[in-house]
């Protein structure tokens, strides 16, 4: 095969004596713990996500349609992609036949653009967000969101499932060796194919994304260092115009503009105080996606620098060994996801906490939902609430003595 991208999901049965025998069940033990473990986590971890949004209404914005999206999408990953490549990698051999074979060839191709695809436009997302936040509410609706995500979920089908079941991405030997051999597994895929999979499901998103990343940093930092810089200006004037000498000038009733602006500056109104709030939690997202982007390519480029450049070398061979390896760490991405969610984004970490202890405990006193049941009566309060329940860590612990509080005070 000259011409061809080989990489094979089945190893090598090599007869080993009595005294290896021991290492190799101790290999096969720990490979089988750790990629148990990986699936595991991966299934349970994105759907404690799916769930945590669906159940605290704080969570319900526009961008986690694409967070609850993404984490379905890597939840399919260990379902169906992970738990065959297990077999393979334990048994040392192909189970489930020659149709199977192609579905998961197509499902591990398939979910692995799902996700980078969801990735795009999350990033795309948080540009508009930050970069354009006065186009924000008009550009990106629910309908808009729908859209791109059934595109994001159809558009991969074309590149997997309808290549692979047509026999496009194969050679016409590699495609008679498998039919005179239905019980082997292996996807030797073509030079064309290799480029323009890796290209519209690597390559062409991730600089995309980057792209889209960069720009949002220079806005979000050009946006912080202006307010800062803003707040500082009117706090030196404010302590150098105490004494009151700017009301007795001849200009007074310019400097009296003036030392109005500043005290607005220095005390901030609900609405702005709504704004600054906003913005703060548009920079915390983009932190924390900005976070999950850089995961995903730091677990797939191996994988798809490997894929192109064996692809491009007719010559190179790779062990499969170390084509086992790179697949899961491609794979691990899809477990990672949850575990930034729960370490650097407060709001996730609150929400994961809540639905564990109501998954884990009978004594679950108040569903999410009751949060919102005060903000029809009491707006003040509706906006304490949404406030406390971004920035403070206890939030959760004392709802229910502010809950009695607020009994009272509606009394």
């Amino acid at each position: 095969m000259e011409n061809d991208t080989y990489y094979s999901t089945s190893t090598t049965q090599i007869t080993k004596t009595p005294d290896q025998e021991w290492t190799h069940y101790l290999i096969v033990f720990l490979k089988a713990t750790i990629m148990g473990s990986i699936i595991i986590v991966s299934i349970f971890g994105n759907l404690l996500v799916i769930v945590s949004v669906m159940r605290h209404r704080k969570l319900r914005i526009i961008t986690n349609y694409y967070v609850i999206s993404l984490a379905f999408a890597d939840m399919l990953v260990a379902m169906f992609a992970m738990t065959f490549n297990f077999s393979v990698q334990i048994f040392g051999e192909w189970l489930f036949g020659y149709f199977m074979c192609d579905v998961w060839n197509s499902l591990d191709v398939y979910f692995s653009t799902v996700s980078i695809l969801h990735l795009c436009c999350i990033s795309v997302d948080r540009y508009i967000a930050i970069v354009k936040p006065l186009k924000y509410a008009l550009s990106m609706t629910k309908k808009i969101v729908a859209l791109m995500l059934l595109a994001t979920w159809v558009t991969p089908a074309f590149l997997s499932f309808l290549p692979i079941f047509m026999g496009w991405y194969a050679t016409k030997e590699h495609l008679k060796e498998r039919s005179d051999n239905p019980d082997m597994c292996e996807f030797k895929v073509n030079k064309l194919y290799a480029i323009a999979s890796s290209s519209m499901s690597f390559w062409i998103p991730c600089t995309i994304m980057i792209y889209m990343y960069l720009a949002i940093f220079r806005e979000a930092n050009k946006q912080e260092k202006d307010m800062y810089n803003r707040h500082g200006a009117a706090l030196l004037l404010h302590q150098n115009n105490t004494n009151g000498d700017m009301l007795s000038n001849s200009g007074g009733s310019s400097k009296t503009l003036t030392l109005h602006e500043i005290n607005q500056d220095l005390h901030h109104t609900p609405t702005k105080e709504r704004n600054i709030n906003k913005m703060k939690r548009e920079h915390k997202a983009a932190r924390t996606l900005s976070i999950i982007m850089g995961t995903f390519i730091l677990c797939w480029l191996p994988f798809f620098l490997w894929y192109v450049s064996i692809s491009l070398c007719t010559t190179c061979e790779c062990s499969d060994t170390v084509v086992g390896i790179l697949f899961w760490i491609g794979y691990f991405n899809s477990t990672l996801n949850p575990l930034i969610y729960a370490y650097f984004n407060k709001d996730f970490r609150e929400a994961f906490k809540n639905t564990l202890q109501c998954a884990f405990c009978s004594l679950c006193r108040r569903p999410p939902s009751d949060l919102d049941r005060f903000d029809i009566r009491r707006p003040s309060i509706r906006y304490d609430d949404r406030t406390r329940s971004i920035y403070s860590e206890t939030y959760l612990k004392h709802i229910d003595r502010r809950r009695s509080s607020e009994f009272g005070s509606s009394l």
